[in-house]
């Protein structure tokens, strides 16, 4: 602790270096700029760097030992954040009331900086852990890590566990469970006609889109964590023509495999209302649920009997968003997710990070690693 302590206004410094580097999800060009300063940085404490370009742009794998000599520990984050570019000229780093705020520095700049602060403090300390440590930083979480997810679950299948920096729930909690996520598009197909002269020989796919969406919502169950949500809807052409086809998409989580199965059951089963009309589904589970093994929970135990050591209690919990942690523990990986130093609002205006939580979560990691 009293290391990190003495390393507040550098770790800071690297915080803001990160964030002041915009990175929107689907700009390779401006990701790029940061995976080659993370490059750098992972080089001068040692580490073998590559950067990965995939469809969604650079990301970057570093290693610390040798990744084909026995089981690994696995570290994770992103580059990417959902703020677009030109916000930084809005919304400048500032240090506040013990807090710093920037877009991107909750979710999740902070946390990478943090990793790198703690193999730095090990090398330094003549601590380099035992086991080799694979570092994966994906350009396109906040998208879906559609073009980085095989590169994740590859690294994943040689790992005794796996850490991953996101943000944490509040009050600095770590995150042992997250929900499964799909995304699913209906479309619904009916009979263009004139609705003034002949609506009798028209069809509405609005209309029977309107009977799916009531289907639809009547699948939550919010006791169970099942939630089906369809956010955003369109169809037909002009107010005077019966509509021919209209679309929504679909949002769907859940906790467990189970639930999974049974929510993708009932969207694949879901039939016309209207006769003569059509429906189609489409889409996919994205992510699988995080589900708290035993193996989960006895990372968490570990972890928290550091944070004890440290002089701090650490918590943990659950949260409906998911994250590449998801994909680490479909696999049967142990995971540990919400690593990150606690703050607020992440994708929000007021998102920020407490200064006071830098030196206690860098402290963790750094125990983590040591010791995994």
């Amino acid at each position: 602790m009293s290391h990190f302590e003495s390393r507040r206004e550098a770790i800071i410094d690297l915080i803001r270096s990160f964030v002041e580097i915009e990175t929107p999800s689907g700009d390779p060009a401006r990701i790029g700029l940061l995976a080659e300063l993370l490059a750098r940085l992972f080089r001068e404490i040692g580490a073998r760097v590559e950067i990965v370009t995939t469809e969604g742009g650079p990301s970057v794998r570093a290693t610390i030992g040798e990744s084909d000599k026995g089981e690994t520990l696995l570290i994770v984050g992103h580059c990417d954040t959902v703020w677009p570019a030109g916000t930084l000229a809005r919304k400048p780093f500032r240090l506040e009331d013990g807090r710093l705020y920037k877009p991107g520095v909750f979710d999740m700049k902070s946390g990478i900086a943090l990793v790198i602060e703690a193999l730095k403090a090990l090398e330094r300390l003549g601590r380099r852990p035992a086991r080799p440590v694979e570092m994966f930083f994906s350009c396109d979480e906040e998208q879906g890590s559609h073009s980085t997810r095989e590169i994740i679950e590859e690294m994943a299948k040689r790992a005794r566990a796996a850490l991953v920096l996101e943000p944490p729930l509040p009050g600095g909690v770590v995150k042992t469970a997250r929900k499964g996520i799909g995304q699913f598009q209906i479309t619904a197909r009916g009979r263009a006609a004139h609705a003034g002269v002949a609506p009798e020989k028209g069809i509405s796919a609005v209309e029977e889109l309107a009977h799916q969406v009531i289907k639809l919502h009547g699948l939550n169950d919010h006791s169970r964590g099942i939630s089906v949500n369809i956010g955003v809807i369109s169809g037909g052409t002009m107010s005077n023509v019966v509509a021919a086809e209209a679309k929504g998409q679909i949002d769907v989580r859940f906790w467990t495999k189970e639930d999974e199965q049974q929510i993708v059951s009932a969207l694949r089963s879901l039939k016309p209302a209207l006769k003569g009309a059509e429906i189609e589904v489409i889409g996919k589970v994205n992510r699988p649920p995080l589900e708290r093994s035993e193996a989960i929970g006895a990372l968490y135990e570990h972890a928290r009997g550091l944070a004890r050591e440290i002089g701090f209690e650490l918590g943990e919990g659950r949260t409906g968003g998911g994250s590449d942690g998801n994909f680490i523990a479909a696999l049967g990986t142990p995971v540990l997710d919400g690593l990150g130093p606690d703050g607020d609002g992440a994708h929000a205006e007021y998102e920020h990070v407490l200064v006071d939580n830098l030196a206690p979560r860098a402290a963790l990691i750094a125990r983590l690693i040591e010791t995994l």
